[in-house]
């Protein structure tokens, strides 16, 4: 089948980006890996982009498509269009393709990306067996398989970095450690081999670097090739920090804990209580402008009522808590 390749190009990060346009006949199964192959051999040797292993396990090959990053070894010609008319079933156009790099990550040169501060935050959360659970010389480590099985997930990340090219928080605060790094950081909480978990949970619990600035958008989620579900692991790092923290010291678990209680009290948040319990009366003066604004517009109600069904909401959220008390497997799930 013919189809158009737009590809994004930048032969310097100081050099405005311009689109090229490209042009094959290739069967429906071809990944777009090799359309960028073909483009390279046949077309336009100077095309920049990164690739190894061809086969979902190195995640070098990392790019965006039509808006959304994949990997270019996973994704096919026949699956990207069927996605694509899915979205415009009205389009009968030839179909195009739009390449582009990663997003969050400054250009190198075309489809090749800086990853540089990816790396970083990787580092930052120390993403293995800590050095002082490792002095054990006279004997190997031993698990359970359940406690093996708990690292199964997070283990599948390839690093490939598409999660954080779709990352909003990345996006809006570069100190934000990135899903990548926060996967990672959960599987190290959870991991029976480490003994540092308490300053790890320190760690992860600050509101620039840690899970509290996570925008909870799912794109991670939606994104990873590998099923890893970022979003997920941050909610457990979370959940662990809710069950450490007292509210009273920590306004970002005194909100998650405020919201959980007047949810199990009426069914939804009654906005009317919510701020003053989350600030308190040391914060009143830096919310008063806002509420007052919202109660001249019309925006904040005068008066409350319990949702319908809020007395099954309450037992949902108890057998919650109650299988976070038991230490259950996955208790969000």
């Amino acid at each position: 089948m013919d189809i158009t390749l737009q590809i994004l190009r930048q032969s310097h990060r100081n050099i405005p980006p311009e689109l090229k346009v490209y042009r094959l006949s290739v069967p429906e199964s071809t990944t777009i890996l090799d359309c960028l192959n073909q483009i390279k051999w046949q077309q336009d040797g100077s095309l920049a982009f990164r690739k190894n292993c061809r086969n979902t396990i190195c995640g070098s090959c990392a790019i965006t498509i039509n808006g959304r990053s994949a990997l270019a070894c996973k994704e096919n010609v026949g699956s990207e269009i069927k996605r694509l008319q899915d979205i415009d079933p009205d389009s009968h156009n030839e179909p195009v393709l739009a390449i582009a790099p990663l997003k969050n990550m400054p250009i190198i040169k075309d489809l090749v990306v800086d990853m540089q501060g990816f790396w970083d935050n990787l580092e930052k959360v120390e993403p293995y067996v800590s050095t002082a659970s490792r002095a054990i010389p006279e004997r190997e480590f031993l698990q359970t398989p359940a406690e093996r099985a708990q690292l199964n997930q997070t283990g599948n990340c390839i690093l490939c970095g598409a999660c954080y090219s779709e990352c909003n928080a990345v996006a809006v605060n570069p100190k934000f450690a990135g899903p990548h790094a926060l996967a990672k950081a959960q599987r190290m909480v959870v991991d029976s081999r480490d003994n540092n978990t308490d300053q790890r949970l320190e760690n992860y619990h600050d509101p620039e670097f840690g899970v509290w600035a996570c925008t909870r958008c799912y794109q991670c989620n939606s994104v990873c090739p590998q099923e890893v579900a970022p979003m997920d692991q941050i909610t457990q790092i979370k959940g662990a920090l809710l069950q450490q923290k007292d509210p009273k010291e920590h306004r970002t678990v005194r909100h998650r804990k405020t919201l959980i209680n007047l949810v199990k009290d009426g069914g939804w948040i009654d906005e009317r209580r919510f701020a003053f319990l989350v600030m308190g009366l040391q914060g009143v003066s830096e919310i008063f402008p806002l509420g007052w604004r919202m109660l001249t517009h019309g925006k904040l109600p005068i008066s409350f009522e319990a949702s319908p069904g809020a007395t099954e909401v309450k037992g949902l959220i108890e057998q919650v808590e109650s299988l976070i008390e038991s230490g259950s497997d996955n208790p969000v799930k």
